[in-house]
């Protein structure tokens, strides 16, 4: 996903943390009627990266990823690496700015644009989180990376 999209890693696995806690089958809550009967959920999303169905169709048809599975780790970071991608030449956020790249996530491209996350201040709360998410994830893939280079030279 790296190499593919030239994204940092750290940037969409904070992201995919913050959407499903890495749950591979993760689905926005249901809505209840009368306060006890389930009813349909708030949106399409579903697995790890929470992409809603007509997203993941687009994804998956520009990509050409015909096999692509939402509860695919390797299939979810790649989806968010795609899109993250396109928010940098849609709505020119750099692919390394988590907080924005958040916010468009979260709210697609039209409502970036629109900044509709001004009316949230719970998901600005939450875009500030995914930046410390994202610091730190940062520093344990340099230190990942500084131990696997040392044991590499032996």
């Amino acid at each position: 996903m790296q190499e593919k999209w030239d994204i940092p890693l750290h940037v969409p696995m904070a992201v995919m943390y913050h959407e499903s806690k890495f749950r591979r089958k993760a689905k926005p809550p249901r809505r209840y009627i009368l306060g006890v009967i389930p009813g349909k959920r708030r949106s399409s999303a579903y697995g790890y990266s929470q992409a809603l169905d007509s997203t993941w169709e687009a994804y998956i048809t520009q990509t050409k990823n015909y096999g692509a599975k939402r509860t695919s780790f390797d299939d979810s970071i790649d989806f968010v690496g795609w899109y993250m991608t396109k928010s940098t030449n849609l709505a020119r956020i750099p692919k390394t700015d988590p907080y924005n790249q958040y916010l468009a996530y979260h709210e697609g491209w039209t409502g970036y644009r629109k900044q509709s996350y001004n009316n949230k201040p719970w998901l600005l709360r939450v875009a500030s989180e995914v930046v410390t998410t994202a610091e730190n994830y940062e520093q344990q893939l340099r230190g990942c990376n500084a131990s696997l280079e040392r044991r590499l030279r032996r």
